[in-house]
């Protein structure tokens, strides 16, 4: 148990980082299965930008899950949890066009982003070392959003 929040916050905090932890392993999954799926002429450089976000949410997800235990919480990664909360869209099955990944995977950034920035919100009073992370791991989830909208054709 944290010695550092109220009860009230830490159940609050606790909340917002469990729903953090489930959106940036969904993310993470959704982004390699576009990874292995996704063809056409921009294959390589979508493939290579995929491993990116991969390895970018699943680093988040540790860090938020080590937040959450050194504040008391239990954190749940399990594939059953994910299964059951996941909130953000799936990118689909079999093979995928480059510009449907490219759509897809800016839309996933894009609701994971908006998701987070909620998470700032709640966390802003209730704990500002939670919020600070929530604020960086929003702002490389728009980076790389920016970077999938920049393929994009027409």
């Amino acid at each position: 148990m944290s010695v550092t929040l109220e009860s009230q916050a830490r159940k609050a905090v606790h909340e917002a980082l469990q729903s953090a932890l489930v959106d940036l392993l969904d993310l993470s999954l959704q982004a390699k299965q576009a990874h292995w799926n996704v063809s056409g002429p921009l294959f390589r450089e979508l493939h290579l930008q995929l491993d990116e976000v991969v390895g970018l949410t699943r680093d988040h997800a540790d860090t938020v899950a080590e937040r959450a235990a050194a504040l008391g919480a239990q954190p749940d990664g399990r594939a059953s949890t994910l299964a059951a909360e996941r909130a953000l869209p799936d990118v689909g099955p079999g093979r995928l066009s480059d510009q449907r990944v490219i759509d897809d995977v800016t839309e996933l950034l894009g609701q994971a982003a908006a998701r987070m920035r909620e998470r700032i919100a709640d966390t802003e009073t209730a704990d500002p070392v939670t919020q600070d992370l929530f604020i960086g791991i929003t702002a490389d989830l728009e980076k790389q959003a920016w970077f999938f909208r920049s393929h994009r054709i027409g």
